[in-house]
């Protein structure tokens, strides 16, 4: 079935994604839908590769300071101008294949579901086996099925709502999705996660650095979150910033005075940071091995998300510009 026929339009965006970005588009093509791959300034021949596809390319003037929302965001522009009739656009990272049948069965379910505006499925990790930071992403994608708050860079949009909205907050560096998911339950629309695979995420996260990087930038995200959306009703991302502070600023603090006054026994006071680790693991539903390593990182990760944290609040309050966090 053609997009003409089904009105749907595909963006994907990336930039020196390589391999990755061939197996995204080889995915993509076959399904007959109109196809966006939007370019962020990529040196390794992926805009060559795209036209290769056949599939439409924009190619971002990287004059103008870039983000993941800002790509998208013009991706979607791209698609309503080559099918007027879009009534839904999946939107895709590059580093991700599509899952054979799922745009079909997504949209089966935004028809039969009028009230909900964004439906996403499952995102695994392609190759969790070759280093932990994989495995972690693997286990961060299984999140619950049914209503959700907010859905990832993966998933199906309708048009019109996404449009109603203005799209994706252009100047997030990070956390624009579940941002825009705010802006839309707002205006009443719902969000839902199906149990069916979605998309193949290759993270290629091999090295400590890559993983503090990453969590660093889920802290300035949870920092802006709440900078945002923190009021009541929403609260959006407000008890994160704050167990953010709590455990990657407060208790050290607290142990220093501790030891001021007590001593060396005011060490003692670390050891919240191991019991909060067993505690953790003792809830994990996975395999040992996989409830120990998640529960481990959960806790060391409070330390780059309140540096995250640290780093909004500069760039809030400085004159210059918040620059994006890589960590590829």
């Amino acid at each position: 079935m053609n997009a003409m026929a089904t009105g749907l339009g595909v963006v994907v965006i990336g930039r020196n994604e390589g391999l990755r970005l061939e197996r995204c588009l080889a995915s993509l093509v076959a399904s007959g839908q109109k196809v966006v791959y939007v370019d962020s300034g990529s040196t390794d021949g992926s805009v060559q590769m795209a036209l290769r596809f056949g599939v439409e390319v924009v190619e971002l003037d990287m004059a103008i300071p870039f983000t993941a929302a800002r790509a998208r965001n013009e991706g979607f522009a791209c698609a309503q101008r080559l099918l007027p009739a879009l009534r839904y656009v999946q939107f895709v990272d590059g580093d991700c294949e599509v899952a054979g049948g799922w745009l079909l069965r997504a949209q089966a379910f935004l028809d039969a579901r009028p009230e909900v505006a964004v439906v996403c499925g499952r995102r695994r990790e392609r190759f969790p086996q070759r280093s932990i930071y994989n495995l972690l992403c693997d286990l961060e994608w299984d999140t619950p099925i049914g209503e959700a708050r907010a859905c990832g860079g993966d998933a199906l949009m309708r048009a019109d709502a996404f449009a109603s909205v203005s799209g994706f907050r252009a100047d997030l560096i990070a956390g624009e999705e579940p941002e825009l998911c705010v802006r839309l339950r707002t205006a009443g629309w719902k969000v839902w996660r199906l149990e069916e695979d979605m998309t193949l995420h290759d993270a290629a996260m091999t090295r400590f650095g890559q993983w503090w990087r990453r969590t660093l930038r889920s802290g300035h995200a949870f920092a802006q979150g709440a900078f945002l959306h923190g009021a009541a009703p929403e609260q959006h991302w407000l008890r994160e910033s704050r167990r953010a502070w709590l455990w990657g600023l407060g208790l050290p603090l607290a142990t220093i005075g501790a030891c001021l006054l007590l001593g060396w026994s005011g060490l003692l006071l670390l050891l919240v940071y191991p019991l909060q680790v067993v505690r953790l693991a003792r809830r994990g539903e996975r395999s040992a091995r996989e409830n120990w390593l998640q529960a481990f990182f959960l806790v060391l990760g409070k330390f780059p998300e309140m540096l995250g944290q640290v780093k909004f609040l500069l760039s809030r309050f400085s004159a210059g510009k918040t620059t994006l966090i890589e960590y590829k």
